[in-house]
């Protein structure tokens, strides 16, 4: 009985240190004008990105040798930072390609690395669709998007533990529901980076509805399968249409 009330106590100290440490990140981000709780300071993300950088491109066959494609991507990635709110951000933006010719992926890493790889790049038909997967990337930095989700996980697995103190079960439904927690963490953070794309590509000049047409090259290049979206980090391709649609609407 007595051991059973000092893992509650333990459990609740060690939430309560959890949810005080996460509240004490809270930061204002100076282009959305969003309170956020994050774990790194702007410098810190430019730091740990360019780090990072040679070690993720590393993964993907390095640079690409395609020196036409590297100064398109850069010259498109540089008018749109320069031409919308992103130019106001404290971060280091640099755009490039990656050799796989097989991934179709875009990613970008915190403090303002952006790549795309060959496998994407030579799908897109347009620069308003490159435009529209890099606008998208931008998004992700100018939202801290990384900085937050290791916050997030931080007080996640803080009441893990909690959770597993207070019932002595090292596998307990708590783990899988901290999971869940996150992966909804991570779809909302690609929405939020489709809504940044669309405004970045009206500020930049370039035609928001090409953002869809990326929606559907990436549906096409996955097979048209997906698993539940519950289960996905990412939204469905046929979800993020509608948002974008929206976010082009409210353009008007």
């Amino acid at each position: 009985m007595r051991s059973g009330k000092t893992r509650l106590i333990m459990a609740a100290l060690v939430a309560i240190v959890a949810i005080i440490s996460y509240f004490g990140k809270r930061s204002l981000n100076p282009i959305t004008g969003e309170q956020q709780y994050v774990s790194l300071s702007p410098e810190q993300e430019i730091a740990l990105g360019n780090q990072s950088a040679p070690e993720m491109a590393g993964q993907f066959g390095g640079l690409s040798t395609d020196e036409a494609l590297q100064r398109k991507v850069r010259e498109i990635g540089n008018r749109i930072v320069s031409q919308t709110d992103a130019v106001r951000s404290p971060y280091e933006f640099h755009f490039s390609v990656l050799a796989d010719d097989k991934t179709v992926n875009a990613f970008a890493l915190p403090g303002g690395n952006v790549f795309i790889t060959e496998g994407l790049a030579d799908r897109l038909t347009s620069d308003d669709q490159l435009a529209g997967v890099l606008g998208h990337e931008i998004g992700h930095v100018i939202g801290r998007h990384s900085a937050e989700q290791m916050a997030q996980m931080e007080l996640t697995q803080g009441l893990i533990s909690a959770g597993q103190i207070a019932t002595n079960d090292p596998n307990m439904i708590s783990s899988y529901v901290g999971q869940m927690i996150n992966l909804k963490f991570g779809r909302d953070d690609e929405l939020e980076s489709d809504k940044f794309g669309v405004n970045y590509m009206h500020q930049a000049g370039y035609t928001p509805r090409a953002m869809i047409e990326v929606m559907e090259i990436l549906q096409q290049a996955s097979g048209n399968s997906s698993q539940p979206e519950f289960q996905s980090t990412h939204p469905s391709p046929a979800n993020r249409i509608q948002h974008i649609k929206d976010e082009i609407a409210a353009l008007q």
